[in-house]
């Protein structure tokens, strides 16, 4: 069953029972929605690139590489240095349910024109799609990344894929977040990332019915392994705490360079996998060598479209439904580990989608490093309206 499929029937009466039972409310109190600002911290610039709507790939190619150079000199890339570039592939559903080919293609000829010598393409898409366990393998992330045409890209770009789970249960290792951590154990890496020098990570803008968007934190899911997500699902009160925390486990801290999102669409409601598609007048490229900075710009934008999308589109209950994510949350949590464990597992809280300070993954990267980035944007052509800026610039200005 297709998550989109199981979340119609959470919907109804007899799915609802299933949340009264024994320990349907556990953990529901363990951490609530925020609604204050984090102290002020220092200044990060977020670099955007303008693509008008229905532009053809080479149009995107140049504006991702427009907006990757003036987000980063490259200083950090030796001739010959190995780059492992992480999209976005929870789904073999195309752009933007999953990263953009076009901006993936564009990413790895610039790291190749810069003088990367390996630039390796990889993630392990969601459980509805590929289960890893030890003595088990189903699905194929492969298979998912070729339907969604990013392996096309990746290949006519020459860089080389890679999947973790094609690499075997043993073919991770254990890290701990830096951070004072809701984990109750370590977090499952895969050991490629021993093997790479640096990681550019490409996400993309979209909503998503369980944390509420999932922008460039989220997209470290795809990182775990099966028993990491399972942790991460089950002990669910602290989903969004520990979607912060797992970025600061110290590969990511040493070796992530860059971030950068092709925005030209934006799955604007629902999410991840299915919702309705939105194509602004004037989409955007945005780069950043600061995560936290590059969410909050990212996060005003998928804000900024909701606002303005057909009021007929709006995925209405199913969207903004909380007991639809709670439930679908179990049903993720049964998939990675049984109904008994789903039975058990804590209560999702998903977050408001109102404005930046409502996320609770943003608001907690934010106290975990010392304080939310003031926002510089700087567009870095002349597709980018000043009322626009403007207006994402209040969006991501941290209230008095």
């Amino acid at each position: 069953m297709k998550r989109r499929d199981f979340l119609k029937l959470a919907a109804g009466s007899a799915v609802a029972a299933v949340s009264s039972c024994a320990g349907g409310n556990r953990g529901s109190g363990a951490s609530s929605p925020v609604h204050s600002a984090p102290a002020r911290s220092r200044n990060e610039t977020v670099f955007l690139s303008g693509v008008n709507r229905g532009s053809d790939e080479e149009t995107v190619r140049r504006a991702v590489r427009t907006a990757a150079e003036a987000a980063s000199d490259f200083s950090w890339l030796s001739r010959g240095d190995s780059v492992f570039v992480k999209p976005v592939l929870n789904s073999g559903n195309p752009y933007p349910a999953t990263t953009s080919p076009a901006a993936l293609r564009a990413m790895i000829e610039l790291l190749k024109d810069k003088g990367a010598g390996r630039v390796v393409v990889g993630d392990m898409s969601g459980i509805e799609h590929v289960k890893l366990s030890p003595g088990k393998l189903s699905g194929s992330s492969r298979s998912l990344m070729e339907a969604s045409g990013m392996a096309r890209a990746v290949l006519a770009a020459g860089g080389e894929l890679h999947f973790f789970e094609e690499a075997g249960w043993d073919a991770f290792h254990e890290e701990a977040p830096t951070a004072a951590s809701h984990w109750k154990t370590g977090i499952m890496m895969p050991d490629i990332l021993k093997q790479m020098d640096h990681i550019v990570l490409m996400p993309r803008c979209a909503r998503h019915v369980l944390a509420g968007s999932t922008l460039g934190l989220k997209a470290v899911v795809g990182y775990w392994r099966t028993d990491t997500r399972l942790e991460y699902h089950r002990e669910a009160s602290t989903l969004q705490e520990k979607t912060a925390e797992g970025n600061t486990v110290e590969t990511l801290r040493q070796k992530q360079r860059l971030v950068v999102t092709a925005a030209d669409r934006i799955l604007a409601t629902f999410g991840p996998d299915n919702g309705y598609v939105f194509a602004p007048e004037t989409g955007l490229i945005i780069a950043s060598s600061s995560l936290m900075a590059h969410d909050m710009v990212s996060l005003a934008w998928l804000l900024e479209n909701r606002q303005v999308m057909p009021s007929s589109e709006k995925d209405g209950f199913m969207d903004m439904s909380r007991m639809v994510a709670r439930m679908g949350n179990r049903y993720v949590v049964s998939m990675l580990g049984g109904m008994g464990q789903a039975l058990f597992s804590e209560t999702l809280t998903k977050n408001d989608i109102r404005t930046l300070w409502d996320d609770r993954v943003l608001m907690h990267a934010c106290r975990i490093s010392g304080g939310a980035p003031e926002i510089i944007i700087e567009p870095v052509d002349g597709n980018i309206r000043d009322d626009l800026r403007k207006r994402l610039t209040e969006m991501t200005t941290l209230p008095i």
